[in-house]
Formats: C-alpha cells, structure tokens, sequence
C-alpha cells in the first residue's frame, strides 16, 4: 500500500511493480489519476507547457498498480487500515501488509496578517492554472480601465521567496507578461512590473553564490525588481505592505517561501522530525517494521552529513523511492535492505527564454548551455509525454504564446493553506461522515496557517526541514448551492458556516 503519488511514491510503485512481476497486490493511494512533474510548473503558468504535458497517467504507466482515487484520512497502524476519502465524498478503508507514506508536502506559511486571506501558493497544477489566467485577467483589465494607478496596480505582481520556484516563476512570469503588452497598439506604455522579495542576503540562497549571481543578474536585466532582506509584513486588499515600510499596490501576491509536511504524517503519532516522520536509513519506521516512508514526509539521515537529514527536494525523493521499493520487496524475502546514499548530480534553475544558471557535476553554466541542460535534464527525468513537451518548446520558441484566459480555476478554490495542493476546492453539498466518526460540513473549505518562525523561501536545497503543527484561520468562501457538485475536502480541512452572500469578492480574483 503506498500513500501518494508523488516523486517518491511514483518511483516506489514503478520499481515495486517490476520487482514484484505480479507475485503481489500493490495499491496506490492518490487524490489524481496522475503524476504532476513539478519542475515544469511554473512553464505551464508562463503559457509554454499545456497543463497534461506534466503529467503522466498513473493508470498508464503502473499497469500493475492497482490505482484507489482518494485522500488518507486516517491511519489504524494496529489494525493496519487506511481509511480515505474518495473524490465524490465516499468514504473507504484499504488493509495492507506493508505500508508506504509518501505524501509529500504542502504550501509553508509564516503568521503573516493576511497571507492566508490573500495569496496565492504554486504547489499544484490548480494553482498555476489560476495564475496562468489571473496573470491574464490583469493585464486584459489594466488595458480596459482608464484609471492610471489601477491600471498599475493590476500589473504589478509580488513573488515572495528567492528559491527556486520563486525565482522561476519570477522569471517566467516577466516574460509571459511583457509578451502581452509588446506590439500591442492599446497597451503602448505599459510595463508589468513583477517584485522578487526574500528576507536572504541573495537570490537561490541555497546555491552555490556563482548561481545565485547569473539568477540575479538574469532576473535584473529582464526588469524584475529584486528585493533581498525584505519581505511582506501584511496583505490586504488592495495591496502588501512591506518590511520595509513600502505599501505596494497591487492584485496578486504569489506564495513561495517553501513547503511543509503533509499533516498525515503528523497525526501517527510516531517520533518526528520538524514534521517529518523519522525513519532508518532503510527509509523503516522505528518499532513498526511494516511502515516505511521516504520523500518530504520522511527525516531520512543524510550519510553524507551526519546527524542531519536529506533536504525535501524533487531529486532525493526520486532516489529514496527506488530504494524505499526495494526494501519493502527485502522485507517479504525477495533481496537485502540497503541504506539510502547518494551523490549530488549537481542543481539548475530555469529562468526562461534560453536563460538558466546549472551546475551539472560541478561545472557552473548559464546562459543558453545552461538552458539546454536544463531541458534535455528535465526530458531525461520526466517518466513520460517527452515528445510532447519537447513539441511545445519548439512551438514556443516560434510561435507567440496564447494570452486566453479559461477561467476553469477560480480564487477560491485554491487557498493558499490548504492540506491538497493538487486538488482545486470544489463545493459539496451536505456533511458527510470521516472514517473516525466526525461529522464535516464540506461546503465551505476553511484553511489553516502554520505558526513558523521567518526563514528564506523556496524549497531548500540544503537541510531545512521545516513543519511546525498548523492552526485554524478563516479562508476563502467558495459559492454553495444545491446545483453545485460534491468534491473532494483534505483531513484537515475543517467545516463552517455556510457562504456569506454579503462576503466580500476575494480582490485576487479581479473579476471586476
């Protein structure tokens, strides 16, 4: 049984299944039918990727995995149960012999006045389709209005946090917007301003300081307004305002100061780590030979630095799910357990166009090498659809990009704190009952922020694991109504009273 089919758990099943040869039952547990390849996100928000090229069917590619639509509600490890949550609401209990936490993380939040009300994160295809179109929609409405300061307002966009989705969202971001305002006889003048803001010293604090340079001087030269050493200190509607005493008007306050566990870790029971459930070096739980874990949810020891842990990054859960599927064969008598090691194969951060700053094996590139490492790395990393990504870039690099907004992903339906990045919130008609007997009302969604202390954004690179236990805040209020669907609502998310018809429209919205 395996929880989560992101890098860690993908890779856990696709090794599992071809280990096994169909001598035992696997099942995958995950809320989409699909594996998301998150380091082409933010080229599916800048209007260069469709959103299917970075996914890949889970049912397509793991024809031996037996595929369950659901969220984890609650783990029995006595009577080793998972109990969930299907898509349209229907509870559901699995049984297992062996079990696999792979369930990766969720958007990280500081107690911020206002964040949880008014920005946005970037950790799931929802939101980089509502950025993709929110981005759109301000730009259409900052042409339309004949107020200067408003148009400015809606053409100005905040990136919090210099990692590296931050820094690459900055960097796609410019370069979608000026593209909708270049030769183009109304919007003559107008210049999309995008504001880069981390509370480190530098760009890619993570990095290698060579990297961090190309980032910075790329991002700089393109026009975005590099900010370190200051961050937001509240948002609000009709702006943030800054650390250093600056109010910035603005409609969009993208979210990217990195990522905390998924709550189900948490809620074992089992020693932690910042949030993260500890394991052996064999990726076991301690006293439940049964339970294993690897990826952002798992405090795996980092042999090459000792008494730390591998940081929650794309690269070490690919590598701990190999070996986290190999074990649990080990463990029903089919190989020896090995320990997780690993080797840097180096970092790269995509900053648009042919721009990228790389440092494959230890060799530090930017420029247009860089930019083609990076995408032939991200061609040979990705499980499937190469042909059809690789297709979309060379459409890109000929054609003019499509500024349609769909307005399939609405504001509401993808809070910033939220325990389902990959799921957009859709409301639900009456309560239903949870597998431990709580009843929830899930028309209405209600985030929770998590109380952490101020850090650097992005996912880190180096050991910073980060997770502290999250508390309720008021969120977006979706629309309720009979005629609308049941859809899908996380463990923690927690029910409340319904929509306030004389609730104000949430201003990131920009509907109007």
């Amino acid at each position: 049984m395996i929880i989560g089919a992101g890098f860690a758990g993908y890779r856990t099943a696709r090794t599992l299944s071809r280990l096994a040869r169909g001598r035992a039952d696997i099942t995958l547990l995950n809320p989409t039918d699909y594996f998301l390849y998150l380091p082409l996100l933010p080229q599916v928000a800048a209007g260069i990727l469709e959103p299917r090229r970075v996914t890949v069917s889970l049912s397509g590619t793991l024809r031996q995995v037996r595929l369950v639509l659901g969220e984890a509600d609650r783990i029995d490890l006595d009577a080793r149960t998972v109990h969930y949550t299907g898509p349209e609401g229907d509870g559901g209990s699995l049984s297992y012999d062996r079990l696999v936490l792979a369930a990766g993380s969720v958007n990280k939040l500081l107690p911020i006045p206002g964040v949880a009300e008014h920005a946005h994160g970037f950790r799931g295809l929802p939101e980089a389709l509502y950025l993709r179109d929110h981005v759109t929609r301000q730009v259409e409405l900052a042409t339309a209005t004949d107020d200067p300061a408003s148009s400015a307002a809606r053409c100005t966009f905040v990136v919090v946090g210099a990692g590296y989705t931050g820094t690459e969202v900055a960097a796609h971001g410019k370069l979608f917007s000026d593209a909708q305002v270049h030769k183009h006889p109304l919007r003559t003048g107008m210049r999309p301003r995008w504001l880069l803001l981390d509370i480190a010293d530098r760009v890619l604090p993570e990095l290698d300081e060579r990297l961090s340079r190309t980032a910075d001087r790329v991002l700089r030269e393109r026009g975005v307004d590099v900010r370190m050493g200051t961050s937001v200190k509240e948002a609000t509607r009709e702006g943030v305002l800054l650390t250093d005493g600056e109010f910035v008007d603005t409609r969009t306050l993208v979210w990217c100061v990195g990522v905390r566990p998924d709550p189900l870790a948490e809620s074992l029971g089992l020693p932690m780590e910042r949030g993260r459930l500890l394991v052996d070096p064999q990726l076991r739980v301690p006293g439940r030979p049964e339970v294993f874990a690897c990826g952002d949810a798992a405090a795996v020891p980092d042999p090459e630095k000792p008494g730390q842990y591998t940081p929650m990054t794309a690269q070490h859960a690919w590598r701990q799910g190999k070996v986290c599927a190999h074990n649990v064969a080990a463990s029903l008598g089919d190989g020896e357990p090995r320990a997780y090691r690993h080797r840097d194969l180096g970092f790269l951060v995509d900053l648009g166009g042919v721009k990228a700053a790389a440092n494959p094996l230890g060799v530090n590139l930017s420029g247009p090498a860089a930019g083609a490492v990076a995408r032939g790395y991200h061609l040979a990393a990705m499980p499937g659809n190469r042909v059809r990504v690789a297709a979309d870039w060379l459409l890109d690099a000929v054609l003019p990009r499509q500024a349609v907004q769909l307005g399939l992903v609405r504001s509401w339906s993808v809070p910033l704190d939220t325990a389902s990045p990959e799921l957009a919130r859709v409301p639900s008609g009456p309560g239903r009952k949870r597998s431990g007997g709580e009843a929830t009302e899930s028309a209405k969604p209600q985030p929770a922020a998590e109380p952490a202390r101020k850090q650097s954004g992005g996912e880190p690179a180096e050991s910073r694991p980060g997770g502290e236990p999250a508390k309720k805040r008021p969120g977006p209020r979706p629309p309720t109504g009979p005629h609308l669907a049941p859809g899908p609502v996380k463990r923690t998310d927690s029910p409340d009273s319904p929509a306030d018809p004389d609730h104000p429209v949430d201003p990131f919205e920009g509907d109007s």
